[in-house]
């Protein structure tokens, strides 16, 4: 394995360590966390500076080192995990994550960055905090003696240790560098040749260490074996039982900890891949969709007297792709979480900032996204909680005149909803000035001085490019750049955003994002010549209406009567402007989509192809953003088919707003 190979996991696992110390950070600052809490969070610490000195990086190692420190005087209980104390730790890992980021970009960190906080740890380690009294010892139970007369080690590998990448003997070498050691080693579960398995562990271990030192030093050497093996240590001079009995009591506790362990669910097992491979095998998965498509088109021409077992195979083919392709599919997603933990630190640095008192709630984080979307996903989120700070929640102050509590909440989350994931931003601030958004809209010419816009309508003006109501420039806003930038990101991985505001009881922004960019389920429709994709997520259901339940409304179109409902009708045809058409709905088939901010809305097509799987390319890549369309695919007879976004297509229907224009389509996909 090469050097930068082995740089490059490093910085992967920091990263997943440090998201592991954020959470644990925010449990114990929430009063949620325990002992195991407080010892997930040294083994994070740990492990990132244990990995850190391998590879050199000195400034790193120094501030995990006096972390480190502080940590074990907390978890020992000789230190109170005061607010102070915990909020002195997040600062350390926020400079911790600074330090791991500078040497995977290698570049320099400014001199002293990390040495106010250093200090800072320091002093905190030297108070004098309450003496830690261990809870006396029952009669029934061996009596701990003081550090200093050595230890008795029985360790019982687990037989996947070696897999794990552990090894014995590095445990040894480091036991022999705290003092002498003996050593004994019991046979008594290594199997005949014929069933022993090259690497699994199969060797017991007694380890006397007459040194004196602290139990923790020896804990620490076995930290990272923990999860692998039945470990028992036991002072030296504190066994009151008889050398005959020792033996049997040994034999006792190896069986109460593997009994223990028994009763504990089994570890999740994982296997670090390269997402590379990963996406090799999305896109191969794609190819084989297509072409699976092609012959389930071939195998409908042949009469099934011809080749009985043709069609039958054809559907099983069908059956295993699918079971493959949601396989593959899984593999591919991510938790949001990977996003939302970034968020925090950004909230405390800007609440800074701004002299602001914020508190961030995050809810759904292990909700699961095409790791695709989840990468783009930072950007977009960034700029809205920056808003939010900075434009939504008011200073302590107005606040408290305004009746509200002093400080101000930022709400986070993220759902699956049928075939899309939403993302929600919410605060309790002062909500969108209208009047405001208006003025400085006519001002900057953005639209007519004698335009009438609705209130949804002035909430869109915010993604207008340049907007700003900010009257000064900062380092956190002002520039008008941000929430156009958000829309065509989010409108470039698929998705939509909306805004519902309310004056003086805040905001709430609502990303859709789809769950995959790479394969779906979809419904082929035909209009005129050409054959369309629809969402089967989005779809509620199809019918062929009745001519009496199809009625005209002045300045809208026509609607569907259906069940006491009135649903609008967009017509494909006039809105994709294809030629040769049904037109009359009453000889069509009104397929009724759901939209994330719309509501309900009957699309009006020719026919139903059927359903399939298609392969999504991206229009983006490819051409351009186009308004109401998703993407493109290819069907079974070679023929290219426009994926359609309902929602996009369900604006189309709105009174155009200042700067929402649609592309339109390419002339060479009619």
């Amino acid at each position: 394995m090469s050097f930068d190979h082995l740089r490059a996991t490093y910085f992967e696992e920091s990263a997943e360590l440090l998201e592991s110390a954020y959470a644990q950070l925010s449990a114990l600052a929430e009063d949620r966390g325990d002992g195991d809490t407080m010892h997930a969070l040294f083994r994070a610490i740990h492990s990132i500076k244990g990995g850190g000195g391998a590879f050199g990086f000195t400034r790193l190692v120094g501030l995990a080192h006096v972390m480190e420190t502080l940590l074990d005087r907390m978890r020992d209980g000789a230190l109170a995990a005061t607010p102070d104390r915990l909020a002195l730790l997040l600062k350390a890992t926020d400079a911790l994550a600074d330090l791991l980021a500078a040497e995977q970009r290698e570049e320099a960190v400014p001199v002293a960055f990390e040495q106010g906080l250093i200090a800072a740890l320091a002093a905190v380690v030297e108070e004098p905090g309450a003496e830690h009294v261990a809870a006396a010892p029952a009669a029934t139970t061996r009596p701990v003696a003081a550090d200093g007369a050595g230890w008795r080690i029985v360790f019982r590998p687990h037989a996947a240790l070696f897999r794990h990448a552990n090894e014995p003997l590095l445990l040894i070498r480091a036991l022999r560098a705290l003092g002498p050691l003996s050593v004994s080693v019991a046979l008594d579960r290594l199997p005949g040749l014929e069933a022993l398995e090259p690497e699994d562990a199969y060797l017991d271990w007694t380890l006397t260490l007459d040194a004196p030192v602290p139990r923790a030093q020896v804990e620490e050497i076995f930290e990272f074996v923990v999860d692998d093996c039945d470990l028992l240590i036991e002072p030296l001079a504190a066994t009151p039982l008889a050398a005959e009995d020792a033996p049997a009591a040994t034999a006792a506790a190896a069986v109460q900890a593997t009994q223990a362990r028994a009763d504990q669910p089994a570890a999740v097992q994982s296997v670090r891949v390269d997402v590379a491979k990963v996406d090799r095998l999305v896109n191969l998965v794609g190819e084989l969709v297509i072409n699976q498509a092609m012959l389930q088109q071939l195998g409908s021409t042949v009469p099934p007297e011809v080749c009985p077992g043709l069609l039958a195979g054809l559907e099983t083919l069908s059956q295993h792709l699918r079971e493959l392709q949601e396989g593959v599919m899984a593999i591919r997603t991510q938790p949001v979480k990977s996003v939302f933990s970034r968020m925090p630190r950004l909230v405390r640095e800007l609440s800074e900032q701004l002299s602001k008192d914020v508190r961030l709630v995050v809810t759904g984080e292990a909700t699961e996204i095409d790791k695709t979307v989840v990468e783009q996903l930072a950007d977009p989120l960034t700029h809205l909680l920056r808003n939010a700070l900075d434009h939504g929640l008011e200073t302590p102050e107005k606040r408290a005149a305004a009746g509200k509590p002093r400080q101000g909440t930022v709400h986070l989350s993220a759902e699956q909803r049928g075939g899309r994931i939403l993302i929600e931003l919410s605060d309790d601030g002062r909500g969108i000035d209208r009047a405001r958004v208006l003025a400085r809209a006519r001002e900057r010419g953005i639209i007519a001085a004698d335009a009438l816009l609705t209130d949804a309508e002035i909430d869109e003006l915010i993604f207008m490019p340049g907007f700003s109501t900010a009257e000064t420039v900062s380092a956190v806003s002002g520039r008008g750049v941000g929430m156009d930038v958000v829309r065509r990101n989010i409108q470039s991985l698929g998705g939509r955003i909306a805004v519902e505001s309310r004056m003086g009881e805040g905001s709430r922004f609502i990303l859709s994002l789809p769950l995959t960019l790479a394969v779906m389920d979809g419904l082929a429709v035909s209009v005129g010549r050409e054959a369309y994709i629809v969402p089967i997520a989005a779809i509620v259901e199809s019918l062929r209406p009745r001519p009496q339940d199809i009625h005209d409304v002045v300045g809208h179109g026509q609607v569907l009567s259906i069940r006491g409902a009135y649903i609008p009708l967009l017509a494909l045809h006039r809105v994709l402007g294809v030629a040769d058409a049904v037109q009359d709905p009453s000889r069509g088939i009104v397929v009724i989509a759901e939209t994330d901010h719309a509501g309900r809305v009957g699309l009006l097509v020719d026919d139903l192809i059927g359903q399939q799987q298609v392969v999504v390319k991206s229009m983006e890549d490819n051409y351009g953003p186009i308004r109401g369309i998703g993407g493109a695919t290819i069907l079974g007879n070679g023929r290219v088919a426009l994926i359609l976004d309902v929602a996009g297509l369900a604006d189309t229907r709105l009174p155009a707003t200042p700067g929402r224009h649609a592309t339109p389509l390419p002339a060479a996909l009619h």
